[in-house]
């Protein structure tokens, strides 16, 4: 199985590094992060008995996914590449086919590989001595609601975003919504979805492992591509520096001192 998926996820890697090419904007990768999930759930769907909690596990991946991708198309429709491989263009020059395969698509395709580990487990539940069929457990009904939670959070958050954004003057920086009480609360609730499809699977053989899957969620949108990559363009900007001093970073809670937008 977890050939299979790396089979999956590097086949992907190779179909959407072409499509870039032709395309000429490597953030076609941000789009292809969601479908990859989709994908993968669905040709493991294919070719393994799912159980009831896989069904579940593989329903809520691809209603995130969709949703996440969708998003990601409509914003990025009609305007130029994105920022962060804008640069990277620019940066790498006559290395850049290679480096964007590499740097964007295999790495993307790695990190994929490791977030996408409870989908091996859901589908490994089918052969093992006592496959657990049923989806009435603690742990399952608490990811469910973690996970159906954080999919709120996220969703609202990047519809109060996408708003703002139509409306937005030179400077001014989106602080109000769920945006008053976290500076990526549409982070947040990516990263509380994965701990909650964690905890959907850590009853199944193995399920345990997939802790793997939330815990680079978290890495990376912590301290990797997610708040320190985006929060760099703001370096310098009084209105973010004062904004980034009274509200947190990811968890969501009351702002440290009054607003004064």
């Amino acid at each position: 199985m977890l050939l299979l998926l790396a089979t999956v996820v590097l086949i992907q890697s190779c179909f959407w590094f072409i499509i870039a090419l032709f395309a000429k904007r490597n953030d076609i990768a941000d789009i292809a992060w969601g479908l990859g999930f989709i994908i993968s759930a669905l040709i493991f769907s294919i070719n393994y008995p799912i159980q009831p909690i896989g069904k579940l596990v593989f329903i809520l991946i691809t209603i995130w996914g969709l949703r996440l991708s969708i998003h990601i198309g409509k914003r990025n429709a009609g305007k130029e590449e994105d920022f962060r491989y804008k640069k990277w263009r620019k940066d790498w020059g006559k290395n850049l086919y290679w480096r964007s395969f590499l740097q964007v698509y295999v790495l993307q395709g790695f990190f994929m590989y490791l977030v996408a580990l409870p989908i091996c487990i859901a589908a490994a539940d089918a052969y093992s001595l006592k496959p657990l069929t049923g989806m009435v457990t603690l742990p399952t009904l608490t990811g469910f609601s973690l996970w159906l939670f954080g999919f709120i959070f996220q969703a609202v958050g990047d519809y109060q975003l996408t708003q703002f954004v139509k409306t937005k003057k030179p400077g001014q920086i989106m602080q109000t919504g769920l945006w008053r009480y976290s500076r990526h609360p549409n982070y947040f609730g990516e990263i509380l979805m994965w701990w909650g499809i964690w905890l959907i699977v850590v009853s199944l053989p193995y399920g345990f492992w997939a802790i793997i899957s939330p815990l680079t969620v978290t890495y990376l949108l912590a301290f990797v591509s997610g708040v320190p990559m985006l929060e760099a363009i703001y370096k310098g900007n009084p209105a973010f520096e004062a904004y980034q001093q009274r509200t947190h970073a990811l968890i969501p809670w009351f702002p440290k001192k009054p607003d004064t937008n």
